[in-house]
């Protein structure tokens, strides 16, 4: 089980940096990230995971939650666009997460889970979303099952070029998405990447979605701490690998 302990880890007197790497979670970049990874040294992995998502993703690749019953429709829905693109595009949804965990773990890092409970981060989302919101979600998630993957690929060609353009029309059309699913947690995954960091960890890969790494990288500024950033298209260019 991947945990957010500090059991292993050796505080330095390096005064480090938190390298943000920004992901689609549908995606191949597993060989990008590890590259990156290799390439600097490491105190500890934080991955934008929770312990419920983190366990799910232990198990078969782009494995559905054990009790779908429980989740609401419309998550249900986005979740299994998700798993058929991750599956379609790279090594299944969350396979750069899987690699930064596995690669911490050949190099006997602690993997630290810096996200909200997935639970409690839906409930704040639908009960704070209006009808008009709902709709639309919803409707893009029906109209995603059927999408082909080579469309979503050239939308995040697309991405790569000019991600401010899409963040932009998420904030335009889903504002309330936008507070609960990105702003709210930059703000929390901040306040866990401080924390680790007055303990003494100050060498940190994070692992993130790439619509996360402005806002982490402004919170974790204000906040004092030197960061670093790499893009889901940085990532994606071999010409910008290490």
């Amino acid at each position: 089980m991947w945990a957010s302990t500090s059991t292993g880890v050796v505080v330095s007197s390096d005064p480090g940096r938190i390298l943000l790497l920004g992901s689609a979670h549908v995606v191949d970049l597993s060989g990008p990230i590890r590259e990156r990874l290799s390439a600097i040294p490491l105190q500890a992995v934080a991955l934008e995971l929770d312990a419920e998502r983190a366990a799910v993703l232990e198990g078969p690749s782009g494995a559905a939650p054990k009790r779908p019953g429980s989740v609401p429709l419309l998550i249900r829905f986005w979740g299994t666009l998700q798993r058929r693109l991750g599956a379609e595009l790279g090594q299944g949804a969350g396979g750069e997460m899987r690699a930064a965990a596995q690669f911490a773990k050949e190099k006997s890092l602690p993997v630290f889970l810096i996200d909200d409970p997935f639970n409690l981060t839906i409930r704040r989302l639908l009960g704070s979303l209006s009808f008009p919101e709902r709709v639309r979600l919803l409707a893009g998630a029906v109209l995603g099952l059927v999408i082909p993957a080579r469309t979503v690929k050239r939308e995040l060609d697309h991405y790569s070029e000019t991600p401010t353009d899409y963040t932009d029309q998420i904030r335009s059309t889903f504002p309330t998405v936008a507070r609960v699913l990105i702003d709210e947690r930059n703000e929390h995954m901040a306040g866990r990447l401080e924390e680790m960091w007055r303990r003494g960890i100050r060498q940190i890969a994070v692992v993130v979605g790439d619509a996360h790494v402005p806002g982490l990288a402004d919170a974790l500024r204000k906040r004092q701490l030197p960061v670093e950033t790499v893009s889901f298209g940085q990532l994606r260019s071999p010409a910008t690998a290490p």
